[in-house]
């Protein structure tokens, strides 16, 4: 049994009207012959919502005793039992007396739709759930009656019921809502200008939310991929630190404000490994922005802020989302910082700086030393390591001349391992040779000499130098590992990241190799592929410009298989990052394989419809075939029979009857060839500009002259599609509705402009399709309901889709208003207008039928 559907009336707040439109709507079906039953109402003694219920069936309701009180509800078993169509239920948040069957009265509503009862119901905004802190803030009163947001997000329809606070304020005021005794109080309280405007700007938000949604399921169902709206695209900066989360939530709020925002948080990580992202925090906020509907992304820079720069202009940004510093005020001598910098070269893009309990708190000195420390830094630690000595030696001598030779060698010791922490090895070696130098010269006994006197001193420069070598031989040796410790902590990353779209299941080739080129920071990386060892290479997919065409052009390339590579442009890689780069080969080479089994299963899935179709094709020629085939024999057969003697009224009614077989053998048959043609793939449109109002009225040939009623304006532009083909178009979608439509009533066709595409709505009065058969009824092969096997193969309905698909339109069915369907082509309008020919030539495609 298929589900009831659910619509709901949404009350920005008491007593705007919404039961009122709820009961409305139920005589406005009534009135379509709709079976509506009320199973509960609460009019409040309201006068004008008590005449609403005059000509509807109020089922009684169910009594219950609790505390010595008498109370009714609704009585779920009751409804059940009567099956109406429609059912109303009223305040959809109560909460049902104790030892009632359900606790809460959504409870029982969806009882009814899981036994295929529609219900139409009602509810205010302040009833949600996810709102009742907010509502509680505004109105000092905690809404204990809620129902979960869950429950009113899946209803079919949502239509808001609103009122401006002054027209509420006035209503209440006349004793429409409530009795003259409790208005003063309510006025001056809870229906306060204030909170009506709060409580309406909450339920239009909600809604808008919702309205979003339905936009962008129709224009995913269209197949619409313009823009319609600026789209806003916020990157958030994320530093591995705590305060990423709220950043997140931040962005996501922005976000929420406008239609089709997107988010993407981004880290930077240093190229010599991490300098203080927490990994734990990073996997938790990475989950955090998937939840929210953003992306993940990591890449790799040197210099943070250009880095971010670079991304956010790659993927079109529009805002960028950074946390306050947590730098302590002293560390800003070493530059202005990351939020700082980001903010003056931005440009177009806007910079937001949000505070978070992390700022200024500090973060520490950066612990990891890499072996590729940059020219500034080995040109810095040379200037420590040589001038370093040779300053402190001119203080020594000037300002301490009585130190000692042991403190002497301690000072400049301590200018080897500042080398050493600066430049690495070779400065540090250096400064130690320096540093012995001026120790002789200087310091050891005799002054200013290159010899030493006492053996005591040889021994104790011999220890320095010994020393210096081994500490900085320590000090350099510590970086590395920490630089290699560093690495390969940012590739456990990357990789765990991989992993996690790995088991995500993402099969999109390019969004990898797009991550791959914002990882490694290319211009461009290139999956290339060949058949055999000596064929030529082939690209598979690119992303970035100047894509390679060989392996052989490319800065960096990996095998991905043994007939495959990963090309990258853009800098020469060190050897360390191959590595890593080998896993997204391998994974490129994985997207792609599966790619193409999916391909080949729906060939497969393609290869199984068309034995199908097959199978259905001879059951259909086994019958309906043959009932027109057989109805030509026999009055063929009467014809030529010579013991009987025909009147002519007899011979015109025979001959008419073999006319009209013939007909309907030419129609099968023409449905069946379309058919097949739309399965091999084999319909070429010859796209043209033509006018509607010529195509429309050749369609109309097979039909009563008095069945259609056309409204096509004069001004409605041409449009682009195949002549021939909206032809056959039309006449099967009109045919088909003036087969199901009553007799008295007639088929209207209207067409319309709109956003550059051209809408033609050909709508019936019969009996309608329910929700769920909409898309089955244009599936080949398939009858409405219980039409007699005589009534055609079920093929115009799929045949007209086809082709409309082929002229790149679309083809959709829709209720009529008042009861029917409606079907809805939609095709592109012409460019320009220009001057086609009555009559204009069949399309390419009559020609190969």
């Amino acid at each position: 049994m298929a589900r009831g559907t659910l619509r709901i009336y949404l009350g920005s707040a008491p007593g705007v009207g919404k039961t009122y439109a709820m009961l409305a709507e139920a005589h406005r079906r009534l009135e379509r012959g709709t079976d509506v039953v009320v199973g509960l109402v609460e009019h409040h003694s309201r006068q004008r919502t008590e005449v609403m219920l005059h000509g509807l069936q109020v089922l009684p309701r169910k009594e219950l005793e609790y505390r010595g009180t008498t109370f009714t509800e609704m009585d779920v078993d009751t409804v059940l039992a009567r099956a109406p169509e429609v059912a109303l239920v009223d305040e959809l948040a109560h909460t049902n007396v104790p030892g009632s069957r359900n606790a809460k009265r959504w409870q029982d509503v969806e009882e009814l739709l899981a036994a295929g009862i529609d219900v139409v119901s009602t509810v205010n905004i302040q009833h949600l759930e996810s709102l009742g802190d907010v509502v509680e803030s505004i109105t000092g009163i905690r809404q204990r009656e809620t129902v979960p947001d869950e429950v009113v997000r899946r209803a079919d329809q949502i239509e808001l019921v609103d009122m401006s606070p002054q027209a509420l304020r006035r209503r209440m005021a006349h004793g429409n809502i409530y009795t003259p005794d409790k208005v003063d109080a309510a006025l001056s309280n809870y229906f306060r200008p204030g909170n009506l405007t709060a409580l309406r700007e909450l339920a239009l938000l909600w809604v808008a939310d919702r309205v979003d949604e339905y936009l962008q399921q129709y224009r995913a169902e269209h197949r619409i991929s313009s823009t319609w709206q600026a789209r806003e695209r916020i990157v958030v900066g994320l530093t591995g630190g705590p305060e990423g989360s709220t950043l997140i939530r931040r962005a996501a709020r922005m976000a929420a404000k406008g239609s089709g925002s997107e988010i993407l948080a981004v880290y930077v990580a240093r190229s010599d490994g991490l300098t203080a992202g927490s990994p734990k925090e990073l996997a938790v906020q990475r989950t955090l922005v998937e939840d929210l509907g953003g992306s993940f992304h990591h890449v790799m820079g040197d210099d943070i802020p250009t880095a971010l720069l670079e991304f956010a202009r790659g993927v079109n940004a529009t805002q960028i989302v950074l946390g306050s510093s947590r730098r302590k005020a002293w560390q800003y001598v070493f530059g202005p910082g990351v939020g700082a910098t980001v903010a003056r070269e931005s440009g177009d893009i806007d910079v937001h700086i949000v505070t978070h309990e992390e700022a200024a708190k500090g973060r520490g000195l950066p612990v990891a030393r890499g072996a590729r420390l940059g020219r500034a830094r080995i040109l810095l630690g040379w200037l420590v390591g040589c001038g370093g000595p040779a300053l402190l030696t001119l203080l020594l001598t000037q300002l301490l001349p009585g130190l000692g030779l042991a403190n002497d060698m301690l000072l400049v010791l301590t200018m080897t391992v500042a080398a050493a922490l600066l430049g690495g090895m070779i400065p540090a070696l250096a400064s130690a040779a320096v540093g012995s130098l001026l120790l002789n010269y200087f310091f050891a006994p005799p002054l200013h000499r290159w010899t030493i006197s006492d053996p005591h001193n040889i021994v104790a420069i011999a220890v320095f130098l010994a020393v210096a070598v081994s500490v900085a031989s320590v000090v350099d040796l510590a970086a590395r590992r920490t630089h290699q410790a560093a690495r390969l902590r940012a590739e456990a990353e990357i990789l765990s990241l991989l992993a996690g779209s790995v088991l995500r299941g993402e099969s999109s080739l390019e969004a990898l190799l797009e991550r791959v080129r914002e990882t490694f920071a290319m211009e461009s990386v290139t999956l290339l592929e060949r058949d055999g060892e000596f064929t030529p290479w082939t690209c598979a997919a690119s992303v970035g410009t100047r894509p390679c065409a060989r392996p052989d052009d490319a800065d960096v390339e990996v095998p991905a298989g043994d007939r495959m590579a990963l090309a990258l442009t853009g800098r020469v890689l060190p050897a360390e990052d191959r590595r890593l780069l080998s896993a997204f080969a391998a994974q490129a080479a994985v997207i792609l394989d599966r790619q193409r089994l999916l391909g080949e299963a729906e060939r497969a899935r393609e290869l199984a419809e068309g034995n199908r179709i097959r199978t259905a094709l001879l059951a259909a020629v086994s019958h309906d075939l043959r009932t027109p085939l057989a109805a030509i024999k026999a009055a063929v057969s009467s014809l030529r029979a010579d013991d009987v003697s025909w009147s002519p009224q007899d011979e015109a009614d025979l001959l008419e009857g073999i006319e009209d077989g013939a007909d309907k053998l030419d129609h099968l048959v023409g449905n069946l060839l379309d058919m097949s043609r739309l399965q091999t793939g084999t319909v070429a449109p010859l796209m043209q500009d033509v006018d509607l109002d010529e195509v429309v009225p050749m369609a109309l040939g097979g039909v009563p002259p008095d069945s259609v009623a056309l409204d096509i304006p004069e001004t409605l532009p041409m449009i682009h599609a195949d002549p021939g083909l909206l032809e056959r178009v039309v006449a099967n979608v009109v045919e088909n509705a003036v087969k199901y439509s009553p007799a008295d009533r007639r088929v209207l066709i209207a067409a319309s402009a709109l956003h550059g595409r051209v809408e033609v709505r050909i709508a019936d009065r019969g009996p309608g399709v329910p929700e769920a058969g909409k898309d089955r009824i244009f599936e080949p092969f398939q009858r409405y309901g219980d039409a007699p096997r005589g009534a055609g193969v079920g093929l115009g309905l799929a045949v007209a889709r086809g082709f409309t698909e082929a002229m790149g339109g679309t083809l959709v069915a829709d209720d009529t208003p008042g009861g029917g369907l409606t079907m809805v082509l939609t095709l592109r309008a012409a460019e320009t207008r220009t001057d086609v020919p009555s009559g204009a030539a069949g399309s390419a495609a009559e020609v190969a039928s």
